[in-house]
């Protein structure tokens, strides 16, 4: 079964891609499509009975034309039914009529389908994004995460759409070509190897769409990547005047894009002018060799050929949405390997639930190394819980990665991570996660409300008001926000351009503090802030301690002075700890930090 399940996803890969996300529902359809091209191929049929019907002045209509579809009128005369022209019509109706009723089942079916398959790969890929490894997060493609979340969605949809076309087209051909091999089988050979043979002509255009296809997917990640970039950075690109040279590293991207798109357009040209004049020329061939060289009379391929026309004008719909298919594939290999490569960093999860941190957390001899560099080694230290604790040193010293180990983001390499005497490996991460405040240096600040801000979108009722408004109360916003037009209403802009930054890192505290909590962690929280509101968020963090376990990363030591405890790390390792006071007297890397923030002289000054 195995051996099987490989071949199929070898020689069929997009069948099998398709099958693999719909399953049963892909079969039903094509079943439904062939039962489309069998009702329609009998109503053409009866439309030779309706000619012999109009001429016969009332002779007996003979079954000759229809070749071996004759149980046809056989089928009519078994049931004593007279083959008039006006029982002729009324059949051809009811097959037209059937065919419509069946095409509209098929067509909503398949709009379920596209709902369906769309709908799952978002699904997945956010899932599948929201457990991906943050180790391998960071060395990501950002340009290929957004444009294949977003861009290239819509054209899996256009993938989608087409191979299916092409695949029930297809199906369609094969009825109408089986209905006139059972009509005339010598006539549908001839021109079936000939439609075979002009169709061999268009495969090096094909292969030629798909290798386009696939260099338009890299050009549009590396756009994006760079447009990302350009927002992220365009105060310093507009401040520098650099904006119009990195705008014209944009244009050359969309050139690239620009250009492949022409040579798509150019095939798909080729391939819609040509192929009907191909096919004709097949059809005039065949029909000349079977009056010419096999004495043939025309009236008896009459319905045959009436099936081939069928057949080859399915044919060149194939041909059309095969191109289409192709000229998007690059999209559903990209997304392919976009759900393969998430699938294969995903985080693992433990079993064990967490509720509530009860004593504290334990770094036992850790080891983080991120490629070649060891940047965490034989690190151990216990937070205890409710206690707060500033982690100083210079920069590449290991602040942010001992963060990063303590948010679970990373897994070290070496050692173990207690969280009351249990392996964090164990727990179930995302539960002790949602334990957990982060507030880093550059605020975040989603373009939405303060309350949905604030509550992370929780539905607004008396409960969640309630909490809302003890939070910005001890984040120390609440009289700000009363100021505001809409109160909690007011839509924040944009990265929260309408606010101050003291103001946004207050509202993000405040994000923080509407959750139940165990641990707060403030990374740079204030180094981007003046000295007044630096003020205030100390302040906020003096009125917090003792209600959570508080880790705050600080370069500007003066935000530590009232800290339980500061560990001053370098190179990986803790050089000292103390409390503020004590690593000044004690230690002479601590007090030369803070000599040159002019700290030491201040605190010699109040004593």
């Amino acid at each position: 079964m195995k051996q099987i399940k490989k071949i199929v996803a070898k020689n069929f890969k997009y069948f099998y891609y398709f099958y693999k996300n719909i399953g049963y529902r892909f079969i039903i359809s094509l079943s439904l499509s062939l039962v489309v091209g069998l009702v329609d191929g009998f109503g053409l049929a009866m439309f030779m009975p309706l000619l012999q019907a109009s001429d016969s002045n009332g002779k007996e209509i003979t079954k000759a034309s229809l070749g071996n579809l004759s149980f046809l009128v056989d089928a009519f005369h078994s049931i004593n039914i007279e083959l008039t022209t006006i029982t002729i019509l009324a059949v051809m109706l009811f097959f037209f009529l059937l065919k419509g009723v069946l095409r509209f089942i098929n067509s909503y079916f398949n709009v379920l389908m596209h709902r369906r398959i769309i709908k799952k790969l978002q699904f997945e890929s956010i899932d599948l994004l929201a457990n991906f490894s943050y180790r391998e997060f960071v060395t990501s493609d950002s340009g290929k995460i957004q444009n294949t979340s977003s861009g290239e969605v819509d054209k899996i949809m256009q993938a989608y759409r087409a191979y299916f076309n092409a695949v029930q087209s297809g199906i369609l051909v094969f009825a109408y070509f089986i209905m006139a091999m059972y009509t005339d089988v010598k006539f549908a050979l001839l021109v079936g190897v000939g439609g075979f043979l002009s169709n061999l002509l268009y495969k090096r255009i094909y292969k030629r769409t798909k290798k386009v296809s696939k260099g338009i997917t890299v050009d549009l990640h590396k756009f994006n990547g760079k447009l990302i970039q350009m927002v992220l950075y365009f105060k310093y690109l507009k401040a520098t005047g650099s904006v119009r040279t990195y705008g014209t590293h944009l244009k050359q991207d969309v050139k690239e894009i620009q250009n492949g798109q022409q040579k798509l357009g150019t095939f798909d040209a080729i391939v819609s002018s040509t192929k009907e004049p191909l096919i004709v020329m097949v059809v005039v061939l065949v029909i000349i060799a079977q009056i010419k060289i096999f004495n043939t009379g025309i009236s008896e391929i009459l319905l045959s050929l009436l099936f081939f026309y069928r057949s080859l004008t399915y044919l060149m719909v194939v041909q059309n949405y095969w191109n289409n298919f192709l000229a998007v594939s690059g999209s559903l290999d990209n997304m392919s390997e976009f759900i393969a490569h998430l699938k294969t960093h995903q985080d693992k999860n433990g079993h064990l639930a967490f509720n509530k941190l009860e004593s504290g957390i334990q770094f036992s001899n850790i080891e983080v190394q991120l490629g070649s560099k060891i940047v965490l080694e034989n690190f151990s230290l216990f937070l205890e819980k409710n206690k707060t604790i500033g982690i100083v040193g210079e920069s590449g010293s290991g602040k942010t990665t001992f963060v990063n180990v303590l948010c679970g983001l990373l897994k070290p390499n070496k050692g173990t991570v207690f969280i009351d005497n249990t392996s964090l490996s164990d727990i179930d991460i995302k539960a002790y996660q949602r334990r957990i405040g982060y507030i880093t240096q550059e605020p975040v600040i989603f373009n939405d409300t303060v309350f949905n801000n604030v509550s992370f979108w929780d539905e607004k009722n008396s409960n969640t008001k309630k909490a809302f408004d003890q939070a910005i109360k001890n984040a120390a916003i609440d009289d700000f926000i009363s100021t505001l037009p809409a109160k909690e209403d007011t839509v924040l802009e944009n990265n929260g351009i309408n606010v101050s930054g003291g103001q946004k890192q207050r509202i993000s505290i405040a994000r923080e503090l509407y959750k139940d909590l165990d641990v707060l962690v403030m990374d740079e929280a204030t180094s981007a802030l003046d000295s007044e509101n630096e003020l205030l968020i100390k302040e906020n963090i003096q009125s917090l301690k003792g209600k959570y376990t508080i880790v705050i990363v600080a370069h500007r030591l003066s935000t530590l002075q009232s800290v339980d405890e500061i560990i001053l790390m370098n190179n990986g390792a803790i050089e000292a700890k103390g409390t503020f006071n004590e690593l000044l007297a004690t230690n002479s890397h601590f007090r030369r930090m803070a000599e040159m923030q002019g700290i030491a002289y201040i605190t010699d000054e109040s004593k």
